[in-house]
């Protein structure tokens, strides 16, 4: 495959997704290995001008007959590199999907790994793929960041319930960052956002899935079949062999032992949109998640709406650590005063801190924030 088609089809892949990546020799390598030549000659032809396109516009951009197009469309989705269900009006969508958030690499390693040599070589590719685009934006850091700024929340923070104050409070910890003009309510009780799907389906923790198969386990927990989807996103991820429809009941059964375990409710909305419907929900931990660990390693920020903020009550405190120990954003320390004290810039109201909390000294009160922190500057 010549490297002027693989960089040509990499840039509109690129393109499909919300964040900016650069083109690496690592990404081409890994467009080489998952797409066929021919799947990326359709891809340069229907998606140059469009991500997003009904079969008329690909029949007139390709000019391809609509059988062969369906050919190329089911090869891809089976690869988790394009969507292709109808919109909310019932007309037919074909989507081509970005490398990662949310593309191939949640899909590939969305299903069960089984530890063959193409999964191992593709999670060593995606590793070294993020070191390169870390190493490009610490280079370039400074011209980086007004992008950054410009990147919608990429995920929005669902709380474990029981820990909430009851009372509400206007926050304003990020003062370069606007509020909404209009406010959006936002189903914050998980129970209620499951309720609202009737498909649901759940698939494995890509994130963790990645780590095992770099050999790093997880020392958090050892669920791995807890990564949800919804409505069409579930008919998609169900009829491509990507997770299984379940009910209801086993959604917050499973969405509770989670809880149990300390991971973190994430809910994504399309293109970081808030009034647009869920179309899937993450249970994180510190140790594996993807947003958490490149925020870390100074590859992106971190861009997280949440409707709280954690409460320490000092006199409550005894300084056990727990909090520290649990708070996947590293949030939390102890003080000069042997005290738990949260930073407010970084908190992501996820809840896990007073679900933990030996001695309930931590609940959370309600407060719309977007937090944004920008990747640490690791080198000069």
């Amino acid at each position: 495959m010549s490297e002027k088609k693989l960089k040509k089809a990499a840039q509109i892949i690129v393109k499909a997704g919300m964040l900016p990546f650069p083109i690496t020799d690592t990404l081409l390598e890994i467009v080489d290995l998952l797409y066929s030549d021919d799947e990326l000659d359709f891809i340069i032809r229907a998606f140059k001008r469009r991500s997003s396109q009904t079969m008329e516009q690909l029949k007139n951009t390709t000019g391809l007959k609509e059988e062969d197009i369906l050919n190329y469309v089911d090869s891809l989705a089976e690869k988790g590199a394009l969507f292709n269900q109808p919109s909310s009006s019932g007309l037919m969508v074909y989507r081509l999907l970005p490398l990662i958030f949310v593309g191939i690499f949640e899909y590939c390693f969305m299903q069960k790994i089984e530890y063959n040599e193409k999964e191992k070589e593709l999670a060593v590719f995606f590793d070294k793929l993020f070191d390169e685009i870390r190493d490009v934006i610490q280079e370039r850091y400074d011209t980086f960041l007004p992008v950054f700024r410009n990147i919608p929340p990429i995920d929005r923070t669902i709380p474990v319930k029981e820990n909430l104050s009851g009372k509400e409070i206007t926050i304003s910890v990020n003062e370069e960052i606007e509020a909404p003009e209009e406010r959006v309510l936002l189903t914050t009780d998980i129970e209620k956002l499951i309720d609202k799907f009737d498909d649901i389906a759940v698939g494995y923790c890509f994130c963790r899935q990645h780590q095992d198969l770099l050999g790093n386990s997880c020392q958090i927990t050892d669920m791995r079949e807890n990564c949800f989807t919804f409505g069409k996103s579930a008919r998609f991820v169900s009829e491509n062999g990507f997770g299984r429809l379940i009910s209801k009941e086993e959604a917050l059964k499973i969405l509770i032992e989670s809880e149990n375990e300390g991971l973190v409710h994430k809910a994504y909305h399309p293109f970081g949109k808030r009034d647009r419907d869920e179309t899937s929900v993450c249970n994180c931990c510190k140790d594996c998640c993807g947003t958490f660990n490149l925020w870390k390693k100074g590859v992106l920020p971190m861009i997280n709406y949440t409707n709280f903020l954690s409460q320490i009550d000092q006199e409550l405190c005894v300084g056990c650590g727990t909090c520290v120990e649990k708070c996947p954003v590293d949030a939390i320390q102890i003080n000069e005063s042997d005290k738990a004290e949260r930073n407010p810039d970084w908190c992501i109201g996820c809840g896990i801190c007073a679900h933990f909390c030996p001695e309930s000294a931590i609940s959370l009160i309600e407060g719309d924030r977007t937090v944004y922190v920008p990747p640490p500057k690791i080198r000069e």
